[in-house]
């Protein structure tokens, strides 16, 4: 990873330098070795606490919504996932795709420290990778864990590869792996209803209504947002004990489906470890067998499923009668 980080850094200087672009949207290093954050430089000299490294996750697609209305022409690290999510915002207009230089670059997944946490594993100093052992240093010691296990969730059955790039910076391959993302899904489905009625409250009633996973995800690109509006009634950020209360999550599933590319921000920065990627999924996989395999995100052109109509689509009574769960 380091050798990958080197060269990221020297392009992004070489960009900078000779003009080509005004900025450059990547991560920056934190307090900490496991907290780098989406970062803005726009020059060499800010460059000094560039990082790409195992912890780097963060979905940059969405920054680019507001950066590249700059003027000039704006840089990005691209990780496979992070394409899909930048297409789908190209096709719906609110990036301008000539004004934004895709560097795709390579991720062989991301750790998530809040999993390394559970595993025990505190005060962590610095991490290295060596096939699928994480060893970690912390202030009381070494570990080693087992790299599938402490990986984000959303890496953990993620084969996308990168469907926009200007030019890339990939020194290791990433093998396919033969998954099933939507096997939680699955697991819902063979529930009765009152379990996933219970489940689901059990987990929305969790909400703080923080609205992290509103601001990081790709798809939530309104100029205004409806949980904002104070006439609306529904723009408290605390949730009530009633389960409508909570409907949050399902209305802003709705509001996304057919164009979440299930890059997983919604999961990755919820505090309180709301799976919600388990709700765009169930929407996803409906979609899939309601109107055919769809991913969004594959291109920057044509229509979503739920934005087209043919002759073959399904019947609302066919839905019902139960050939969607």
């Amino acid at each position: 990873m380091k050798e990958v980080e080197m060269k990221m850094l020297e392009r992004a200087k070489a960009l900078l330098e000779s003009g080509e672009v005004a900025r450059v949207v990547a991560w920056k290093k934190g307090d900490f070795c496991f907290d780098p954050s989406p970062a803005v430089f726009e020059s060499v000299e800010e460059l000094d606490t560039f990082v790409y490294d195992w912890f780097c996750g963060a979905n940059l697609s969405k920054y680019l919504i507001q950066i590249a209305k700059k003027e000039g022409k704006t840089a990005v690290f691209l990780k496979p996932c992070d394409t899909y999510s930048f297409n789908q915002l190209v096709k719906e207009h609110r990036i301008d795709r000539e004004k934004v230089y895709v560097i795709a670059v390579e991720c062989l997944a991301k750790l998530d420290v809040e999993k390394m946490k559970a595993k025990g594993v505190s005060m962590i100093e610095s991490v290295e990778v060596v096939d699928k052992d994480v060893h970690v240093k912390t202030a009381y010691g070494e570990e080693t864990l087992y790299k599938p296990d402490v990986v984000l969730t959303k890496c953990e059955t993620c084969n996308k590869t990168h469907q926009a790039k200007d030019e890339e910076i990939i020194l290791h391959e990433r093998p396919e792996r033969d998954v099933n993302r939507f096997a939680e899904v699955e697991k819902l489905e063979a529930m009765t209803e009152d379990e996933r009625f219970a489940f689901w409250r059990n987990q929305l009633s969790k909400c703080i209504r923080c609205n992290a996973c509103r601001n990081v995800c790709p798809a939530c690109s309104c100029v205004k947002c409806v949980f904002d509006n104070p006439a609306s009634g529904i723009s408290a950020k605390a949730n009530d004990d009633q389960f409508e209360e909570q409907l949050f999550h399902i209305i802003r599933a709705f509001h996304v489906a057919g164009r979440c590319t299930d890059c997983g921000e919604c999961s990755r920065v919820c505090p309180q470890n709301i799976p919600l990627h388990l709700l765009n999924r169930k929407f996803i996989k409906d979609i899939d067998g309601l109107y055919g395999e769809f991913q969004a995100g594959e291109t920057t052109e044509g229509k979503t499923p739920l934005t087209s109509f043919t002759e073959g689509d399904v019947e609302p009574k066919d839905v019902f009668n139960g050939e969607a769960k």
